[in-house]
C-alpha cells in the first residue's frame, strides 16, 4: 500500500477527506463572523472583552489608516507585535487594506528588521510601544516612511488583577512619539475609511519569514487560499465553534499560533484569551477564569506547566482538546497531562512554507513523539536523501509534502524556490530538509533535524544567519557557529570567533555577547563565545564547522 493512502484507515470519524474552500479572502472570514455573531466576545485581553462587532469596526478605522497613509493594494507592511488585541486588529486591517502581512518576531532587532524592510519593500510598519526604538531608526535612515505605534495595557482593563509582563503594564499610547511615528488611537480615531475590499484568494496574504535549509532567512509567499487551507483545516479537524474559548499562548506571528489560536477561532465566531507572553501560572488561572476549551501550544510550554509545583491545584476541567508541535512531548510529561485532564496531547507537524500542520495525529487514534498522518487533500512521502528514489515504511529519508498550504515560492527568490522542490509522478513535493519515515499504518515520525540546525530550547537557529548578522560588528574577521550541548536547553549557541587585526586584545567574550544582543533576537544570540586565532578550513576554503562542533563535544565531556 503506498504513502499516500495507507494512513486513510486511521481517518477521524465524520471527518472529510477533502476540504472544500470557500473563494474569499481571509478578512472576509472575520466580516463574517461579525454579521454572525456581533455581541460574541472575540478577544478578550487583561479583563477587557472586545466583541465581533467592535474588533470588525477597528479593523475597518485602521484599514482606512493604513491606505490613508499609502498603503495600496499588493503592498507589504511589517507587523511588529507581541500577543495583543492590537495584533489582532493589525493583521486583519493590513488585510482588509488589501495588502500583505509580513509578521515579525518581536525578539529581532536592528538588523534583522532592517533586513526584512529592505527585502520586503515594506515601507509602513506597525509596532508595539516597547520594540518603538528598535524600529523607528529605519524611519530616521528612510527605509520606512510610518510606524504606526501601540501600547497593548491602552486595550487592557484597568481595573485588572492580572497585570501585563514587565514594564508593559505601565507603558501608555500617550508616550508614542517621534518622526513618522503615529499612535495607534490618533491612527484609528482619524476617521478613515477604507475602499472597497479588492483581495481574493490568489492575492498575497501572508509572508512569513524562514530560514528555509540555508540559514538566509527568505520570505514564504501566501496567498489568501493557502492560508485558508489550515486555518479552515483547523477547524475541522478537532471541531470547534462559536461556543469554544481558546487560549492563545503560541505567538501570534508564528504560522502556528497564526492559524490555530487566531485565524481558525475568528473563522468560527470563538473567543481569543491572548497572552502577551508565556507564564504558567497566568495561563492556569485563565484557563480556569475563562472555561477556556482549547489550548494550542509548543510542547515546552506543556512541559512548564505540568513541572510547575502548584499543577495539581489548578482547575483545568474545562479544556475539551490540548495540542501542539515544535518537538517531541516527552512520555512521562504526556501521561502526566493526561491523568490531570485526561486528554491526549495531539502532537503535529508543519512549516512556514505550508502554512503550519501537514500532519497531524488522529484525534481518535494519537500517538506520542509522533507527527501525525498527512490531513487533508496533503500527499506527503519520504525519499533517499542519496539518490532521490522514493522509500517504504520504516525507511528513513526526506520527508516531501505536495498539497494545497504548500506555499507559492520564496519571495524574490526564484533559485532558491525552484531548489526547494521536486518532481514526482508530475507533481511539485516541497522539500522539507526535515529526515523522517512512515510505519505500516501511515504515520510519520522525525528522526533528525536538517544538519546545521540547533534546537535552543524549542527556537530553530540557523548557524549560517547569526554569522551573516556577527559580521555587521567590524571587530570581527571571521566567525563559525554552532549548537554546543546544554543541560537545560538542549543545544545553545556557541560562537567561534577570529578578531579582527585593529581589535588587537580589547575584544572580549562579553563584549562581543553584549553586541549580538543589541543586534538581533535574544535566542539568537550566542550563549558562549570562544575567541580564536584562524577558523579551520578545507582546501577549498569551505569553514570546518563539524570539526569545531566535535572538539567542543570532546572538550565538555572530559575526553
Amino acid at each position: 500500500m503506498p504513502a499516500i493512502t495507507r494512513h486513510l484507515a486511521h481517518w477521524p470519524s465524520g471527518v472529510p477527506h477533502h476540504l472544500e474552500l470557500p473563494a474569499r479572502s481571509i478578512f472576509d472570514n472575520l466580516a463574517q463572523a461579525a454579521a454572525r455573531f456581533p455581541d460574541s466576545p472575540a478577544l478578550i485581553f487583561h479583563g477587557a472583552v472586545l466583541r465581533y462587532a467592535a474588533l470588525l469596526k477597528q479593523v475597518e478605522a485602521l484599514a482606512g489608516a493604513l491606505q490613508a497613509h499609502g498603503v495600496k493594494r499588493g503592498d507589504r507592511v511589517l507587523l511588529y507585535m507581541q500577543n495583543s488585541p492590537q495584533f489582532v486588529i493589525a493583521y486583519y486591517a493590513i488585510l482588509r487594506a488589501d495588502a500583505v502581512v509580513i509578521p515579525v518576531n518581536p525578539m529581532n532587532r536592528h538588523a534583522e528588521l532592517e533586513h526584512l524592510a529592505r527585502d520586503t519593500g515594506a515601507r509602513v510598519a506597525l509596532a508595539g510601544a516597547e520594540l518603538l526604538a528598535h524600529v523607528a531608526p529605519l524611519v530616521e535612515a528612510g527605509a520606512l516612511d510610518h510606524v504606526i505605534a501601540a501600547a497593548y495595557a491602552d486595550m487592557a482593563d484597568p481595573a485588572r488583577d492580572i497585570p501585563l509582563p514587565g514594564p508593559l503594564d505601565a507603558m501608555s499610547g500617550r508616550d508614542v512619539a517621534g518622526p513618522g511615528v503615529i499612535g495607534w488611537n490618533d491612527a484609528i480615531g482619524a476617521g478613515f475609511r477604507p475602499g472597497a475590499h479588492r483581495a481574493g484568494p490568489d492575492d498575497l496574504a501572508v509572508i512569513p519569514y524562514s530560514s528555509g535549509t540555508t540559514g538566509q532567512p527568505k520570505g514564504c509567499m501566501h496567498s489568501h487560499r493557502t492560508v485558508m487551507v489550515t486555518a479552515l483545516g483547523s477547524v475541522v479537524w478537532n471541531p470547534v465553534d462559536e461556543a469554544d474559548v481558546h487560549l492563545a499562548t503560541l505567538p501570534l506571528f508564528h504560522v502556528t499560533g497564526m492559524q490555530a489560536s487566531m485565524n481558525g477561532p475568528l473563522m468560527a465566531g470563538g473567543a481569543m484569551v491572548l497572552m502577551t507572553r508565556w507564564d504558567r501560572a497566568t495561563a492556569a488561572a485563565l484557563i480556569e477564569r475563562h472555561r477556556v476549551t482549547r489550548w494550542r501550544s509548543i510542547s515546552t510550554m506543556a512541559i512548564d506547566l505540568v513541572n510547575d509545583p502548584d499543577f495539581s491545584r489548578y482547575d483545568l476541567s474545562s479544556l475539551q482538546a490540548v495540542g501542539g508541535g515544535g518537538a517531541a512531548m516527552p512520555e512521562a510529561i504526556a501521561t502526566r497531562l493526561h491523568a490531570m485532564t485526561g486528554l491526549h496531547y495531539v502532537e503535529g507537524y508543519g512549516l512556514s512554507e505550508t502554512m503550519a500542520a501537514t500532519h497531524i495525529n488522529p484525534v481518535t487514534e494519537p500517538r506520542r513523539q509522533c507527527l501525525g498522518i498527512p490531513v487533508f487533500d496533503v500527499d506527503s512521502r519520504v525519499i533517499s536523501t542519496e539518490d532521490g528514489h522514493e522509500l517504504g515504511p520504516g525507511e528513513v529519508g526526506e520527508i516531501i509534502t505536495h498539497a494545497p498550504q504548500v506555499f507559492l515560492g520564496y519571495w524574490n527568490r526564484p533559485d532558491e524556490t525552484a531548489k526547494a522542490f521536486v518532481e514526482i509522478e508530475g507533481k511539485a513535493f516541497f522539500r522539507t530538509g526535515d529526515l523522517g519515515y512512515y510505519d505500516e499504518d501511515g504515520y510519520f515520525y522525525m528522526v533528525d533535524r536538517v544538519k546545521r540546525m540547533i534546537n535552543a530550547a524549542g527556537f530553530k537557529v540557523w548557524p549560517a544567519e547569526v554569522e551573516a548578522l556577527m559580521h555587521h560588528n567590524p571587530d570581527i574577521a571571521e566567525v563559525c557557529v554552532i549548537g554546543a550541548q546544554d543541560p537545560r536547553r538542549g543545544e545553545t549557541v556557541k560562537a567561534y570567533v577570529v578578531p579582527a587585526v585593529h581589535a588587537g586584545d580589547t575584544l572580549t567574550e562579553a563584549a562581543i555577547i553584549d553586541w549580538c544582543r543589541t543586534e538581533m533576537a535574544a535566542y539568537k544570540c550566542p550563549r558562549a563565545v570562544a575567541l580564536v586565532d584562524s577558523l579551520p578550513k578545507s582546501g577549498a576554503g569551505k569553514v570546518l564547522w563539524r570539526q569545531l562542533a566535535e572538539a567542543d563535544v570532546t572538550e565538555n565531556s572530559g575526553n
